[in-house]
């Protein structure tokens, strides 16, 4: 495989690590342009996607393709095991962060009496 990029057009090979199966397809980018892009498939994936996570390059073999899509295939695994984080777009991020460190810097107001002029023993 280490023939230029657009030449490994069409390759397809499938190579299995660690239970897995994955299936390796070099695919010509769309609309026409002259590069292609690491099209793979793994089984047992629940989703039953296919993924592009890389372009092709000239220096791609076999080897170097396989250790990638591997990587990236482990990396997304620990992604969608971590909990969700909620990017609210209506709001900044740390907008709330901010507000509750001006909140905790703020010096404690002092407690006011519910009825003015009136003060009651409780010892009575």
């Amino acid at each position: 495989m280490g023939k230029k990029a657009n030449e490994a057009i069409g390759q397809t090979f499938e190579f299995e690590q660690g239970g897995r199966t994955f299936i390796c397809e070099a695919e010509a980018a769309r609309a026409g342009r002259t590069d292609g892009w690491w099209w793979f498939s793994v089984t047992p994936d629940p989703r039953g996607q296919r993924y592009a996570p890389f372009r092709m390059a000239p220096d791609d073999t076999r080897a170097n393709v396989e250790a990638r899509i591997v990587a990236y295939y482990d990396e997304l695994l620990v992604r969608r095991s971590q909990p969700a984080t909620s990017n609210h777009w209506g709001r900044r991020p740390g907008a709330g962060a901010a507000a509750s460190n001006a909140a905790a810097a703020a010096p404690a107001a002092e407690p006011q009496a519910e009825s003015a002029g009136t003060i009651t023993d409780l010892d009575e």
